[in-house]
């Protein structure tokens, strides 16, 4: 059963404000529409995907970020339909997969072609010495979107996982465009397809905007949506791999409240979009204060439950972090760190 609410003008981005920290109802705003039963879960190669990323195009317009994908704002992903082999009951019985170019899309039955979208805007760098290299600040924005009903909900709005993660993104680009231009470039990107097995994210490194050795390091966000007290509770964040480069200790150094991921166990440096950056040898953590919540990948990831305050005080520290990555040194792996 689908509990649908009706949400108008949607996909015109509100105006954000001038230079300011990022306040709750920033977050609120923001969250409210991509966590919205409209986006219908954000399942890569359907409506609601489209309906996201076409709020988030419009919301880096808003901002003045300059587009970086090759349809403006949208980077297209070339994805086709196949049949999922063993389907768990009541699970899909088809998933999407990423194939190498268009060209090859279309030797695909029709009713068998998808296309995905990256969302990328960029900040030109102003620093002669440092502007072409890049630092990528990235969330996924897809979800696993419709599907078994829990409680007579079947939309699986994915407000921590992770809309929480765009609207950092988002708010990052809004404070950093008001204020002192930054040294290095930053791509700011919201990729698709995560939940199934990173299929934006591998288009991008296939089809970069610019070229991957170019990319000096990656602040990816994840499930910042509610304080974890395992990394010190309200307004702080972890990050995956702490130890594996220079980066923390640099974030540290400067103040910004991250600690090393109290869960190794987890194994959450592999479990994002970072971990394929991280292996074409860019320095590329994940920020999150994901405490282990039984909301996850469940209908209750809604938007009423993430603490918003929380959100706008580890995207404020975010936002410096962002800054002691652009205008700073550049990140590297310690020996042994690089996956």
């Amino acid at each position: 059963m689908l509990r649908r609410v009706t949400l108008s003008a949607l996909l015109v981005a509100a105006p954000l404000a001038a230079q300011r920290p990022t306040t709750a109802a920033d977050v609120q705003r923001i969250i409210g529409a991509l966590a919205h039963d409209s986006m219908e879960g954000r399942f890569t190669g359907t409506a609601g995907e489209r309906r996201a990323a076409a709020y988030i195009a419009a919301t880096m317009k808003g901002l003045g970020l300059t587009p970086a994908g090759d349809s403006g704002y949208h980077q297209r992903v070339a994805l086709a339909v196949v049949p999922v082999a063993n389907p768990r009951p009541g699970g899909r019985t088809e998933r999407n997969m990423r194939v190498a170019s268009f060209e090859a899309r279309d030797t695909f039955p029709a009713d068998r072609r998808r296309t995905g979208y990256n969302v990328l805007g960029v900040l030109p760098g102003s620093d002669a010495s440092v502007k072409d290299e890049i630092i990528l600040v990235d969330a996924h924005y897809d979800h696993v979107g419709i599907g078994r009903p829990v409680d007579g909900d079947s939309i699986y709005n994915g407000a921590d996982d992770d809309a929480s993660g765009v609207v950092t993104v988002l708010e990052i680009a809004r404070q950093l465009l008001a204020g002192k231009a930054a040294r290095r470039t930053v791509v700011f990107a919201t990729m698709t397809g995560e939940e199934q097995g990173l299929l934006g994210t591998g288009w991008y490194i296939e089809h970069p905007p610019f070229p991957l050795e170019r990319h000096v390091g990656n602040l990816e966000v994840e499930m910042i949506g509610r304080p974890d007290s395992l990394a010190g509770g309200f307004g702080k964040g972890w990050l995956t791999g702490y130890e594996r480069s220079t980066m923390g200790a640099a974030l540290a150094a400067a103040g910004i409240p991250l600690v090393a991921d109290p869960r190794p166990d987890q194994r959450f440096f592999e479990r994002s979009d970072n971990i394929a950056f991280a292996r074409r040898g860019i320095v590329a953590h994940t920020l999150s204060s994901f405490n282990l919540h039984t909301d996850y990948h469940r209908p209750s990831d809604e938007a009423s439950k993430v603490d918003a305050e929380h959100m706008a005080a580890v995207i404020n520290a975010a936002t410096k972090a962002v800054r002691v990555l652009a205008d700073g040194p550049t990140p590297t792996w310690v020996p042994g760190g690089k996956p």
